[in-house]
């Protein structure tokens, strides 16, 4: 049977009209076109043989003739390598695949020809054959919700475990600075207290302001009903004091200076700067923590105590413009009003929500992993987090105050 791969030969007394190096190229880009495939069937073997390079760019145009093989009631199959010219993981893989469907057949297949590279390349590809793994059996939405729920369960009380071990370590490590004064470093501290305090008084005084108008504008509205326009200073007063300056002075701080401790000690560690210290004799806890917790606890009573200051004031302002109450009466009908204790109940809030801020956000820093990505979603954590501590223990306090009278 003649080779159906042989290039035609040109007949005795012809003449080709194209030039010799023009015909030999044609030739030479004719043989490497393509994947060529030849099917024949000797008796009950089915034969196919491959030539031409059987590669990546080639392969696609014999993928669906292999993929649709009848064998026609042949026994056996071969595959002859011989005419391969060039010879990939492409053309391995289809070899391969051709060879599982066959046999899945019935059909006993064998290769022949071809060099042993080639040979060795298709023993790869089924060397590294794995069958897919079963899909996992359909669960009900029942069953999804309480893993889901049981996960995340899981994982906050082991984020919670984490936080108090880590909160304990920073205890310990601020009882020892206190008793030993000359390990705080005293830089440090200060340009923490720049930061997180002086920096945040404009926005913590404007939301406070503003907050102040709105309680004054709200209580007046309602108190004019019943005649009682003058009770807006004691609304306001008790408001302000108790609750409102302290709870948006700590949340301002949470999503500002929170975040930025995060960000900065995880970006360190991202650089491996904390891995530095503990290799130079440094404790990260004293070099990196306990300034940051000092700073906080010592700015956020100064930051109430401006707060509450600038939220009378918007109180006292709107009251002028819209009750016509007088800046002297506003003062007077405060101190009588609204008794002393309102102002030390707010000012009692912020060392400990300071410190709850302060470690949040330096344990969340630690627990950045060795990629920037980390560092943003260890930064929104801890902002959420210390904001919701925050209104829990705001919460605790309520209750705590309500049972002793205060």
């Amino acid at each position: 049977m003649p080779n159906p791969f042989k290039p035609a030969e040109v007949r005795h007394g012809a003449r080709d009209s194209r030039p010799r190096g023009a015909a030999s190229r044609s030739v030479a880009s004719g043989t490497r076109a393509g994947a060529r495939l030849a099917r024949r069937q000797d008796a009950d073997c089915l034969v196919l043989e491959l030539a031409g390079p059987w590669t990546t760019m080639t392969v696609a145009a014999q993928d669906v003739a292999l993929d649709g093989l009848v064998p026609n009631g042949a026994r056996s199959a071969r595959i002859d390598l011989a005419g391969l010219e060039a010879f990939d993981t492409a053309g391995a893989l289809l070899v391969h695949r051709t060879t599982k469907q066959l046999a899945a057949r019935g059909l006993e297949v064998e290769l022949s020809g071809g060099l042993e590279t080639h040979r060795g390349l298709i023993e790869t590809v089924r060397s590294h054959d794995l069958d897919c793994p079963p899909p996992p059996p359909a669960r009900s939405a029942l069953t999804t919700l309480m893993e889901r729920t049981g996960r995340s369960t899981y994982f906050v009380l082991d984020e919670a475990l984490s936080l108090t071990n880590f909160l304990g370590h920073t205890v310990v490590v601020l009882v020892r600075s206190l008793l030993r004064p000359g390990r705080i470093r005293w830089t440090a501290l200060i340009n923490q207290m720049e930061r997180t305090g002086l920096n945040a008084m404009p926005i913590v005084g404007l939301i406070s302001f503003l907050i102040g108008v709105v309680l004054a504008y709200q209580g007046a509205d309602q108190l004019k009903k019943f005649g009682a326009e003058i009770f807006t200073v004691n609304l306001v007063g008790v408001g302000v004091l108790r609750e409102m300056a302290i709870m948006l002075t700590a949340i301002v701080v949470a999503g500002r200076s929170g975040s930025a401790f995060t960000a900065q000690i995880g970006t360190m560690k991202v650089n491996e700067e904390i891995d530095a210290m503990r290799t130079i004799g440094l404790d990260p806890m004293e070099v990196l923590v306990l300034p940051r917790v000092l700073a906080l606890i010592l700015v956020l009573p100064l930051l109430t105590f401006y707060a509450d200051i600038m939220g009378l004031l918007g109180g006292a302002v709107m009251a002028n413009w819209a009750l016509d109450i007088s800046f002297f009466q506003f003062a007077r009908q405060f101190n009588v009003g609204v008794p002393v204790w309102s102002f030390w109940v707010g000012l009692i809030k912020a060392p400990v929500f300071a410190f709850i801020i302060a470690v949040v956000g330096c344990y969340e820093g630690f627990k950045v992993s060795i990629s920037a990505e980390s560092v943003g979603q260890r930064t929104t954590a801890a902002v959420v987090e210390a904001i919701f501590l925050v209104i829990v223990l705001d919460a605790l306090f309520s209750i705590i105050f309500s049972i002793l009278g205060i």
